[in-house]
C-alpha cells in the first residue's frame, strides 16, 4: 500500500505559501509507516520545531489500473475521507532553497492522518473543513481543486500503477498553520466528523 500526495492543487494555498500555481500535478509519496489512525495522538517529534497541519480530501483506491484514462478514473475509488499531512515547514523550506526533495519534511512516521472512510455517493463535489481546537481553521470544496481526483488518478497512473487500497491526498486549501502541544484537530465532510487527532 502506497500513499500519493499532490502537492499545491489549491491555487490559494498555493498563493499562502508563495508557489507558482502548477500546470500539472504536483506529486510526492509518503511510507505505510506514515499513517496515523483516526482517533490517536500524534506526538511532535524533535526534529522539527514547525510542524504545519495540512487537511485534505483522501480517496481509496478500489482496485488495480495502470495508464487509466479520465473517462474510466471513476472506476478506481469507492470511499473518501478526511486526512491531514502533517509538513515539517522548517525542513521542507531549507530542502526548497536547495532544490532537493521534501519528502524528508512530509512523509515521517505519523505525518498522514486518516479519518473514518464512508462510501463515495452521486455527489461529485464535497465540503470539508478542519477545525482545531472547537474553531474552524480549513474549509473548501473539492471543486475548488486545480486537478480533481479523476485528472491525478490518470496523471499518475501513467507513472505508477495504482493498487487496491492506496490513498490519494489531493492537496490542502488555504489557512494552513503550525501545531501545538494540546491541540486538538477534527476533521468533517458536510457534516460527517470523520477525524479527531490531539497533539502531544
Amino acid at each position: 500500500m502506497k500513499i500519493i500526495c499532490v502537492g499545491r492543487n489549491y491555487p490559494e494555498h498555493a498563493k499562502e505559501l508563495n508557489n507558482e500555481i502548477p500546470t500539472e500535478p504536483v506529486l510526492f509519496f509518503k511510507p505505510e509507516t506514515a499513517i496515523l489512525d483516526n482517533g490517536k495522538s500524534f506526538f511532535i517529534p524533535s526534529f522539527s520545531n514547525d510542524i504545519h497541519y495540512e487537511a485534505e480530501l483522501v480517496y481509496r483506491i478500489s482496485k488495480s489500473g495502470k495508464n487509466i484514462s479520465k473517462i474510466e478514473a471513476h472506476n478506481f475509488f469507492d470511499a473518501i475521507t478526511i486526512g491531514i499531512d502533517f509538513t515539517a515547514r522548517d525542513i521542507q523550506t531549507r530542502l526548497k532553497q536547495k532544490g532537493l526533495p521534501w519528502e524528508r519534511a512530509k512523509a515521517f512516521d505519523g505525518s498522514a492522518v486518516i479519518g473514518n472512510f464512508i462510501e463515495l455517493n452521486s455527489k461529485d463535489e464535497y465540503n470539508f473543513s478542519l477545525s482545531k481546537n472547537n474553531g474552524v481553521v480549513q474549509k473548501s470544496n473539492s471543486k475548488e481543486m486545480i486537478f480533481d481526483i479523476l485528472a491525478v488518478i490518470e496523471n499518475v497512473s501513467k507513472f505508477v500503477t495504482l493498487e487496491k487500497g492506496d490513498l490519494i491526498f489531493t492537496g490542502t486549501p488555504a489557512g494552513v498553520g503550525k501545531i501545538n502541544v494540546g491541540d486538538i484537530y477534527e476533521g468533517f465532510i458536510e457534516d460527517k466528523k470523520l477525524l479527531n487527532c490531539k497533539i502531544e
